[in-house]
């Protein structure tokens, strides 16, 4: 009988399954596979990595993070206020805070009648969902169109 190729290639083909079949039935496999699921039931950590060079505490403190960040809403006298930030972030165990860096925003109020415009900055923030309140802090700065200024270290802004 004559040889043919395919039945070569198909022959290789099915040694080539029939290796890794081998591999994971004989132990190693399935070492593999179980140090792997050990690992992570023993860290306790979805997102369980062999490389030590990967810092994960500060990879799962700092999930959600996003540049560009930038938030507009109503206050609760009813006067329109928008908040912007290079960078914002969120902590998973602290949801209701989001960490706000190289801030920047504009909030009007009533004041004697007469609408007064603030235009603010500052090199942090930190806005609190929950206590609805913006804490300024850093070389902060606000200025109004009726002319005054404002200079401090900290602020706190009910919204």
């Amino acid at each position: 009988m004559k040889k043919d190729k395919r039945n070569f290639i198909i022959f290789s083909k099915h040694r080539r399954w029939q290796r890794l079949w081998q591999f994971f039935f004989t132990g190693w496999g399935l070492v593999m596979v179980a140090a792997l699921v050990a690992g992570a039931l023993f860290t306790r950590q979805l997102l369980w990595s062999p490389i030590s060079a990967i810092n994960m505490t500060d990879v799962i403190s700092n999930q959600f993070k996003m540049s560009g960040a930038s938030f507009q809403g109503i206050d609760s006298n009813g006067e329109p206020f928008k908040i912007s930030a290079e960078i914002g972030r969120q902590e998973y165990d602290n949801p209701d805070v989001i960490f706000l860096e190289r801030v920047t925003g504009q909030t009007t109020q009533i004041q004697n009648g007469a609408k007064v415009t603030y235009k603010f900055s500052a090199n942090g923030a930190e806005y609190n969902r929950i206590n609805k309140t913006i804490t300024l802090r850093g070389n902060v700065r606000i200025k109004s169109n009726n002319g005054d200024e404002l200079q401090t270290k900290e602020l706190v802004v009910r919204i």
